[in-house]
């Protein structure tokens, strides 16, 4: 991969949004919101909301394109997951637990640099969550392709061992 970068490419740039387009909008709503805890922030019409998980407008974009909209082909091309990063241990495991307890499916990874979860949103749409734990004892700097396993009893073992935060 060349690191070089062009004269003219001196400016930086960061995510700032995920834009997922949906069958029902009050459905994606009521999922984000519950799920993963984002604040509404605005709707246009039955077209679009924007939901927001901190100080900006908004994080996630959800465009409702209709209930008979095709789905994306698993093998192809395109967005394989949004990634929502919690600050602890803890927060994790909630996670974990208010996904399943409601019925979704989710699957949970070591990855040696973080605790993932993924699951998909109502539409198909891939998400993640996920716990830093690079600079947790045994955690490593980088990832090196590392997809160990995380049992149920480990992640929801914080809920025991890791206290509420004030």
């Amino acid at each position: 991969m060349n690191n070089e970068q062009s004269p003219f490419a001196n400016y930086q740039t960061k995510i700032g949004h995920a834009h997922l387009k949906v069958r029902n909008l009050d459905r994606a709503i009521e999922f984000y919101t519950r799920f993963l805890n984002l604040k509404f922030v605005e709707r246009v019409g039955n077209q679009y909301a924007f939901l927001s998980g901190g100080d900006f407008h908004h994080e996630i974009a959800l465009q409702n394109v209709g209930p008979t909209a095709p789905q994306p082909h698993p093998f192809g091309t395109g967005l394989y997951h949004v990634a929502f990063e919690v600050p602890d241990r803890r927060s994790f495991a909630l996670a974990y637990k208010t996904l399943t307890d409601a019925g979704v499916r989710v699957a949970t990874v070591d990855h040696l640099i973080s605790w993932a979860m993924y699951f998909d949103d109502p539409d198909g749409n891939g998400l993640e969550i996920y716990w830093d734990t690079r600079n947790e004892p045994g955690g490593e700097k980088l990832w090196q392709g590392v997809n160990g396993p995380l049992p149920e009893e480990k992640l929801l073992a914080a809920l025991i061992d890791s206290p509420p935060a004030q």
